[in-house]
């Protein structure tokens, strides 16, 4: 599998946060706003990648660079697919320098509220900056946007690891609004085959209410790598319920897997340890 490596960089001040906007090149590409995004040269260090980066393309100069978070999501290049890892940054500009954006950018903005905004951000920067807000938005625009994409956060829970289990999740439509959710109690499990049967019940649901696009959303980093295929599956006792989302996978147009601190996970949280609940309290 194909896999494309990111770095990307917010910066925030109490005008908001900055994105710019993309040069179109072809008259016809649709006009997307991004936070700085850059590329890994070989022989660097993501961080000295996002330094460079922001020179490179804004003009400013960082004085600081801290790691964030990672997200990863698979989406169609052809005939194939293409792993996607963005490594997010915290930037902080020295002094009162403005932008000068060069080659790939033609102006740039801050934005204090992304939901309530006319700004069209692409893909990547929207899984960002909804971390970044803590909310998902409802008026993105961009190349999934269709009627026929959700996103679904699952998450899995284990009293004891092993021990009494349950999955939760929450599927939201386009708009950011509740469709469904729900929790299940599976038994004695460990926190990891928790996470994983929570994953394929998001995929089932998805796949049972007729979805093609959808955008899974967890707080297991494991899961999100494994699934994106950035990291193997070695364990065994995983190895099953692994393939056997993978073939289930076939049947979507186009998925995408993200990581989110448990924090921005609770509605999903709070469903499977109520399953949980529910059964110790009836024993």
């Amino acid at each position: 599998m194909k896999q494309r490596i990111r770095v990307v960089g917010i910066i925030k001040n109490e005008e908001g946060v900055l994105v710019f906007k993309r040069n179109r090149g072809r008259s016809e590409s649709p006009v997307f706003w991004e936070l700085p995004t850059g590329k890994i040269k070989f022989g660097e260090q993501p961080e000295e990648a996002m330094a460079r980066s922001l020179t490179e393309y804004t003009g400013l100069v960082a004085s600081s660079v801290k790691l964030k978070d990672v997200i990863t999501f698979l989406a169609p290049e052809g005939s194939s697919q293409l792993s996607n890892l963005y490594i997010i940054y915290e930037l902080t500009i020295a002094g009162e320098e403005k932008p000068s954006p060069r080659e790939r950018y033609t102006a740039y903005k801050y934005v204090k509220d992304f939901a309530n905004s006319n700004i069209h951000l692409n893909e990547t920067s929207i899984a960002v900056t909804e971390i970044v807000e803590e909310k998902t938005f409802s008026n993105r625009v961009n190349a999934r946007d269709t009627a026929n994409s959700i996103t679904i956060n699952v998450d899995g829970a284990s009293r004891g690891n092993p021990g009494p289990s349950g999955i939760g999740y929450v599927i939201h439509d386009s708009k950011g609004a509740i469709i469904e959710q729900g929790g299940e109690f599976i038994g004695f499990a460990t926190s990891r085959m928790a996470e994983y049967y929570a994953m394929r019940k998001g995929i089932d649901r998805a796949t049972e209410l007729g979805y093609k696009t959808v955008k899974f959303i967890s707080d297991s980093l494991m899961v999100v790598n494994q699934l994106s295929g950035i990291f193997s599956v070695k364990n065994q006792d995983i190895m099953p319920i692994y393939q056997d989302i993978q073939a289930k996978l076939s049947d979507f147009d186009a998925v995408s897997f993200t990581h989110v601190p448990r924090s921005q996970n609770a509605l999903a949280d709070h469903e499977a340890n109520a399953a949980i609940d529910n059964i110790l309290r009836n024993k």
